[in-house]
């Protein structure tokens, strides 16, 4: 198994966050986004889904609830709404609206029904993971918003995965640690690991990509 983690590559990093800085102000916080280039990889015979928590929260995620009734702890589409979602233009903005979707243990066949066709291919299906709850309470409901707003998902669908791991506003600490641990948790879900890796790169939204040397990872 590989271990990642180390000095060199927390210098490479650091290295690259300094140039990434270097870089004109812009009005905007940008987000830090991690390139993990990917070769000998068969994304049709790997199927790789991951949730994955990150030590430092990046953004507030904007979450929607499936419920059998409303509830004002969350954004919710009710049972009687799925109606007006038949139509493939309502649900390809629903799912750019949210970033993460949850829902009511015995309304998920309804659910992959209604939504599956959008949600399955953006990889934003409730899941057991995270996602479905058996009970809707207040305290469950919190519990699984604050699980959320820690976590990455990723769903591997091409051989370049580019995932947001934070913003410019951070401390480079913090960026470093959710790279590191983002990197590392894909690193040891694919079939060949290290020689599974192509290249490796990070950059802010409006910035060229800088190339960490992977010999240091």
């Amino acid at each position: 198994m590989c271990k990642v983690g180390g000095i060199k590559m927390k210098t490479e990093l650091l290295k690259a966050l300094t140039e990434l800085r270097k870089d004109k102000e812009r009005k905007f916080d940008q987000t830090v986004d991690l390139i993990v280039n990917l070769k000998k990889f068969d994304v049709k015979k790997s199927q790789v889904n991951l949730i994955i928590n990150v030590p430092f929260k990046i953004k507030e995620k904007k979450i929607c609830a499936f419920f059998e009734t409303a509830n004002k702890d969350v954004e919710t589409i009710t049972l009687e709404k799925f109606k007006n979602y038949s139509d493939k233009t309502a649900l390809k903005k629903l799912v750019k609206k949210y970033d993460f979707f949850i829902a009511e243990a015995s309304l998920m066949p309804k659910v992959a029904t209604t939504f599956g066709r959008v949600l399955g291919p953006a990889g934003k299906m409730p899941s057991p993971q995270l996602g479905i709850l058996s009970q809707v309470s207040k305290e469950e409901i919190e519990k699984l918003k604050k699980k959320i707003s820690g976590s990455i998902k990723i769903k591997i669908k091409e051989s370049s995965i580019k995932l947001a791991v934070g913003k410019q506003s951070m401390k480079d600490e913090e960026i470093i640690e959710n790279i590191l641990t983002v990197y590392g948790e894909i690193l040891k879900n694919l079939p060949r690991e290290k020689e599974n890796l192509k290249s490796v790169e990070i950059k802010f939204t409006m910035t060229k990509p800088q190339k960490i040397d992977s010999s240091k990872l």
